[in-house]
């Protein structure tokens, strides 16, 4: 990024404000940008290097901290939040955005006004002209542990072994790509997207794109010829088998994936959500794939349908621990509290959802969560009590060029730094469970 380009301090205004609403009113990180004053005013160009700032600082937010902290006396209080916010965005420039030494500095003193922040403006200059001296000792410092919470650091430890924590923990720090699943199974409709949009198809038959900015503007986008879903948001609908013809229920179903992904395959189904706003969504997405479902906005634990289904599958509400590299606010919203409050609901969803499969049918339990409470504990506690509900396990050959996602028990369970030599994938873990008779 040349200086005679660099984007106005307008757009760096908008990722501090969302920033300070990510890391200190709780807001999620698309929540904080929308509602960011003069996000309207900004440009496209704009825009998108005020998400880019905000996202890298999310994503690299221990790392940048402890190397503010080498460089100044003593830490700054915590109701100066929002300068320490300028500061932050500064080094991620400086540090992670190749920006200029003068346009990173210069901008960031210029965000520095009014009463509670023209004060710090000295600080701001001298701490930042420091930084653009000294900003190459970040590299040095270890990135993965610094960026990943404690609670997190331990959790996946103890799940996975530390080296397994720490692959997961370097693949967060990446930019994820953009995964695509095509509507048609066709082989040479599949293969003419994949040309006309210069894509890598993957295993499973998920196409990859990077740098493929907006989505809207893509091949194929207008026609309905594909959705956004992430390579492992694809499997676990696929662990239902051949599904055409049956009748299918998905709970949690918006905004689109895996309902698309049912209903492209020929079931007849039935889409549960609570969320009227999710289900505008989903049907916009359906509407443009033209494809058809029965959408019913209701909480999951309250609806009854009028008969069982062959297959169900629980999209359960999680912490959503699996996808921190496409949400980099996640390790600075959630906690451990968060974790036992969820674990809790999607013990309860999963004993509903298994009240409405049919005998011989089948119920996938999925979850974009890394953490075992949410996982793996959640179905050996259903299975413990359920006796008419048994593991059917995933077979390996199942999930293509994906051995290593196919866990002791026989469940689905991919982690971001599996297919590194691909680009990574989301975290995800679903079980098969068969109703028997």
């Amino acid at each position: 990024m040349s200086s005679t380009n660099s984007p106005p301090s307008n757009a760096r205004a908008v990722a501090a404000h969302a920033l300070g609403a990510v890391l200190r009113r709780g807001r999620t990180l698309d929540q904080a940008l929308g509602a960011a004053p003069g996000l309207e005013a900004l440009s496209s160009r704009d825009t998108a290097f005020a998400r880019l700032l905000l996202l890298t600082t999310l994503r690299r937010l221990g790392q940048i901290d402890a190397f503010l902290s080498g460089l100044m006396d003593r830490p700054l209080p915590a109701r100066r939040g929002p300068v320490q916010d300028v500061l932050r965005l500064g080094v991620c420039q400086l540090a992670f955005l190749e920006t200029p030494a003068h346009a990173a500095v210069a901008s960031a003193v210029a965000l520095a006004q009014g009463p509670r922040l023209s004060p710090y403006r000295g600080l701001v200059n001298a701490v930042l002209r420091r930084a653009s001296r000294e900003h190459g000792a970040i590299a040095a410092l270890d990135a993965p542990r610094l960026n990943t919470p404690d609670w997190l650091w331990q959790s996946w430890t103890e799940a996975y072994g530390e080296a397994h924590c720490r692959a997961i923990a370097e693949a967060h720090l990446g930019e994820p790509p953009l995964d695509l699943s095509p509507v048609s199974d066709a082989e040479d409709r599949i293969e003419a997207l994949r040309t006309t949009l210069d894509a890598q198809r993957l295993p499973g038959g998920s196409l990859r794109l990077r740098g493929a900015g907006d989505v809207t503007r893509l091949a194929g986008y207008e026609a309905g010829a594909w959705w956004v879903q992430d390579a492992a948001a694809a499997l676990p609908a696929r662990l239902l088998g051949a599904v055409a013809g049956k009748r299918g229920l998905e709970i949690g179903a918006a905004p689109c994936g895996k309902t698309a992904q049912l209903a492209a395959a020929g079931a007849r189904v039935t889409a549960v959500d609570r969320s009227p706003s999710r289900l505008a969504r989903l049907r916009e997405n359906l509407a443009r794939l033209r494809l058809e479902t029965e959408i019913v906005e209701a909480d999951a634990l309250e609806w009854r349908p009028d008969e069982p289904f062959d297959t169900v599958l629980l999209d359960a509400p999680c912490t959503a621990t699996g996808t921190i590299r496409r949400h980099p606010d996640i390790p600075h919203l959630r906690g451990p509290a968060d974790v036992e409050r969820l674990a809790a609901l999607q013990g309860r969803l999963l004993a509903r959802a298994a009240a409405m499969v049919a005998p011989g049918g089948l119920l996938v339990y999925a979850s974009c969560s890394l953490q075992p409470e949410e996982c793996e504990r959640r179905v050996e506690s259903f299975l413990s009590s359920a006796p008419k509900f048994s593991r059917l396990p995933v077979r390996a050959d199942e999930l293509p060029s994906l051995r290593e996602a196919v866990s002791p028990t026989g469940d689905l369970r991919t982690l971001p730094c599996h297919w590194a030599e691909h680009g990574g994938m989301d975290g995800f873990y679903a079980a098969r469970l068969r109703h028997h008779p």
